[in-house]
């Protein structure tokens, strides 16, 4: 492997766009970056199908938009809301928006008033993936995002490049990255041990380039939305974060943009994770006393496991406000997990 004096891997590949210099493989991936034809068809089979499937808005906010892609240009309109006095909510998705993402639109709009700005931000952030993970192949669909982001009211789409986003000067790479070292560590971080790192890295330069008063996020990433909430308080940030509860399509799972990856048949197996949430409750709820962890995991495991096409990554059983594991669970816990079907891994969880 050759490394440079820093300990980031060099690369030779200089595709635009290309960060390639860190230890997490940042890999092309600008925003008009193409998919092959297949994956084409398959997405607008899953547009088709999300149409059907989801919420519509009930309401269309009849404002101008605007499409800004340079963060120097961003940062500036955003000082001049704040000089001016407005709140200022944003929206941090990476595309290929679907009817959570505009329930957050929404609720921003109602957290700002008419006479805040809403921003939504459209940028597919390599950090956050790791080698073997689904960067390249992310679904992408600019022109529906900034369809259903002017349906549901949004004052701005952000959607910078890599390079604006991550600049590197010359042949220094960016090297500046922000860690939690205790809330991101179970679940998802024990099986994408960069993720995080990722997430609240883009996370804190979105904020500096909008200067939110409110920022949203969906509560389909709980983990997430407690690391990002932990960053908020350590790091002082004059921020209100705001949890927008999971949107689900009527057999119960979750609304996500990699639902686009699914089969016919991988989508009507995918609904082993809401069955998974409503058996856990259904179990704990039906006794009096605490029920034991290991016995309702080995439940889940075979529920998973007798699921064609299913595999668990994992599950968990932890408490709400410290993400730790618990040995007997009572409904003020939560439960967690992870399922791949094919090369698609889903997560979703649920108060118990």
């Amino acid at each position: 492997m050759n490394l440079n004096s820093n300990g980031f891997q060099k690369t030779t590949d200089l595709r635009a766009g290309n960060i390639r210099l860190s230890s997490l493989d940042f890999r092309s991936g600008t925003q008009d970056s193409l998919p092959g034809q297949g994956q084409l068809n398959r997405v607008t089979e899953r547009l088709a199908h999300r149409k059907s499937n989801e919420t519509k808005p009930k309401t269309h906010i009849a404002r101008s938009m605007k499409q800004i892609s340079r963060a120097a240009t961003m940062q500036r309109l955003a000082f001049a809301w704040r000089e001016e006095g407005k709140p200022i909510a944003l929206v941090p998705t990476m595309g290929f928006l679907h009817s959570g993402h505009g329930a957050l639109i929404k609720r921003a709009r109602k957290a700002v008033g008419k006479q805040g700005s809403v921003v939504v931000s459209l940028f597919v952030n390599p950090t956050q993936f790791a080698p073997d993970e689904d960067f390249d192949r992310y679904p992408r669909s600019e022109k529906e995002d900034l369809k259903l982001c002017r349906e549901f009211g949004a004052d701005v789409v952000f959607s910078p490049s890599v390079d604006d986003i991550y600049p590197s000067c010359s042949e220094i790479p960016f090297t500046t990255f922000i860690s939690e070292e205790t809330l991101s560590r179970p679940m998802e971080g024990s099986s994408r041990p960069t993720h995080f790192r990722g997430v609240l890295t883009v996370v804190a330069i979105l904020f500096n380039i909008v200067q939110p008063s409110h920022a949203l996020f969906g509560e389909k990433d709980f983990q997430q939305v407690a690391v990002i909430k932990k960053m908020v308080q350590d790091l002082r940030y004059p921020i209100k974060v705001i949890i927008g509860k999971t949107i689900r399509d009527r057999d119960g799972l979750a609304v996500s943009s990699r639902n686009a990856y699914l089969s016919v048949a991988q989508r009507q197996e995918a609904t082993v994770l809401w069955q998974c949430i409503q058996a856990a409750r259904d179990r704990v709820n039906a006794t009096k006393t605490p029920y034991p962890a290991t016995r309702l995991r080995t439940f889940i495991e075979k529920k998973v496991n007798n699921t064609p096409g299913a595999t668990l990554d994992y599950v968990e059983f932890f408490a709400s406000d410290s993400l730790q594991p618990v040995k007997s669970i009572r409904q003020s816990h939560r439960i967690a997990l992870a399922v791949r079907f094919g090369k698609t891994r889903l997560i979703d969880n649920g108060e118990i």
